[in-house]
C-alpha cells in the first residue's frame, strides 16, 4: 500500500465515520431524542481524526510529503475542531442554567420533576447539537484532506 493509498483510505474513513455520526446526531437533535449510538460514533470519529493526524505527522517525518501543503491543515484541523467542540460542550450546562435564571445545578434540584427533566434535556440537546455540527465540519475537512493528498 502506497502513502497515497494510506492517506486516501484514512481520509475517507474519517469522513465517513464523522459524516454518519454528524448526520445521525442532527436527526436525533431535531427529534429531541437521546442516542448512545451517536456519542459512540462521535468518539470513534475523534479517535479516527487523531489517528489520521498522527499518520500525517509520521509521513511528514519520513519525508513523504504531498505536493499541496494545504493537506496538513485539512489533516490536523479536525483535532483542533474536536477540542474546541468539547470545550463548547462543557459550557452547555452553564449556558442552559443561565438562560433559565438558575444559579447552579443545586437550583435545578429544587424545581419540580418535570422542569428538572426539561433542563436536563435542554443541556443534552445543546451538547448533541455542538458535537454533531463539529462532526460534520470534520467530515468536510477530511474530504478536503483527501482532495489535497496528491503527490505522496
Amino acid at each position: 500500500m502506497t502513502s497515497r493509498d494510506l492517506v486516501a483510505f484514512g481520509a475517507i474513513a474519517v469522513a465517513l465515520v464523522n459524516g454518519l455520526a454528524g448526520a445521525y446526531g442532527l436527526l436525533r437533535w431535531y427529534r429531541v431524542e437521546e442516542s448512545r449510538a451517536f456519542w459512540l460514533g462521535v468518539r470513534v470519529g475523534q479517535v479516527g481524526s487523531l489517528a489520521f493526524g498522527l499518520m500525517a505527522g509520521v509521513l511528514w517525518l519520513e519525508d513523504r510529503k504531498p505536493t499541496d501543503n494545504l493537506f496538513y491543515i485539512y489533516a490536523l484541523l479536525p483535532i483542533a475542531i474536536g477540542m474546541i467542540a468539547e470545550q463548547l460542550r462543557l459550557t452547555a450546562a452553564e449556558q442552559v442554567l443561565a438562560n433559565r435564571g438558575l444559579e447552579n445545578a443545586q437550583a435545578v434540584g429544587e424545581l419540580p420533576e418535570a422542569e428538572q427533566r426539561s433542563v436536563v434535556v435542554s443541556i443534552l440537546r445543546r451538547e448533541m447539537g455542538v458535537m454533531a455540527a463539529a462532526a460534520l465540519v470534520v467530515c468536510f475537512l477530511a474530504l478536503r484532506a483527501w482532495g489535497t493528498a496528491h503527490g505522496f
